[in-house]
């Protein structure tokens, strides 16, 4: 489904609003999977379903907001929105994961039988079917549109399906052995699953706001960019880069000889600028212009001075 639309068509927003519409029709059919069964596995499975569903509407509102122009408030654009968006699922997580251990573990002292398994577990198939669909189409579109919020709610929906897969395994092992703990043991399983998820998605929003540089394989494209301009008189240096949502950003300086002109100079970056924002979807170039014999020394405590 990914390859068959146009990358413009499946959008972020789109894509999110498509996760709310999947969230509701899950809630409702793993809600409608525990009520027939009374199975504290398809409980766990229906909260993170809701989960699902609030993360989705955030995600939605952080994605809108980051596609706003740069202002005079916000003169580098409002992209890191998004990484609010992964903190707060990863928040949401693991509120829901120790909901599920606390409704486990009233269940696991006060074991119930399950009631019409048949029925319960083909719902929870079909609404994992839905979700595993869904974020194969958002992780493909993530990576394309470079959107940590497409991402986060992507992951999240997978761990989604583990939970449901393992739901399944322990509802049917309750069914063959009848062995009534297995249920609750099986909820707080999923719950420890979804736990670490949730950490791994605060982790991934902190770096982000923190102005983490970009991905090794953009690096790696930036200064293979820069070697094509390699000569005896062009030298770069003082290369850093950060990332912010879908945008890149990288600030150089570039060394040139003395006695070329101002707009010699300033046509050989602009070049450089155009081939690096070329190879590099999304990336703005900073490059700050300066003599071969001049150095530029920072966090140097004599610069301080």
């Amino acid at each position: 489904m990914a390859t068959l639309l146009p990358a413009r068509f499946l959008t972020p927003q789109r894509l999110l609003w498509a996760s709310v519409v999947v969230a509701v029709i899950t809630i409702t059919l793993k809600t409608l999977a525990w009520y027939i069964t009374d199975s504290v596995g398809l409980l766990s499975d229906a909260m993170e379903s809701l989960v699902n569903l609030a993360s989705a509407i955030f995600a939605l509102m952080m994605v809108t907001i980051a596609l706003r122009p740069a202002d005079e408030e916000h003169p580098y654009g409002h992209h890191k929105a998004e990484y609010f968006s992964s903190g707060f699922e990863g928040i949401l997580i693991i509120a829901a994961a120790m909901g599920i251990v606390w409704a486990a573990g009233r269940r696991l002292f006060d074991p119930q039988p399950i009631q019409a398994v048949g029925w319960g577990l083909a719902l929870s198939v079909v609404s994992s079917c839905l979700n595993g669909l869904l974020a194969w189409v958002m992780f493909s579109a993530a990576k394309t549109h470079r959107s940590i919020a497409l991402e986060a709610d992507a992951r999240h929906l997978v761990t989604d399906v583990w939970t449901s897969v393992g739901v399944v395994i322990g509802i049917g092992a309750v069914s063959v052995t009848g062995w009534l703990w297995l249920d609750p043991v099986v909820a707080i399983g999923v719950a420890l699953n979804i736990l670490r998820e949730g950490f791994h998605l605060m982790w991934r929003s902190s770096q982000g706001l923190m102005d983490e540089a970009v991905e090794p394989e953009v690096l790696s494209e930036i200064q293979k960019t820069l070697a094509d301009f390699d000569h005896h008189t062009i030298r770069f240096d003082h290369l850093t880069t950060r990332r912010s949502g879908q945008r890149r950003f990288v600030d150089m300086h570039m060394h040139m000889p003395a006695a070329w002109s101002l707009g010699r100079a300033a046509a050989v970056r602009t070049s450089v600028e155009q081939a690096l924002m070329s190879a590099v979807p999304g990336l703005r170039a900073t490059i700050q212009l300066l003599p071969s014999d001049v150095e530029a020394h920072f966090d140097d405590p004599k610069d301080l001075m």
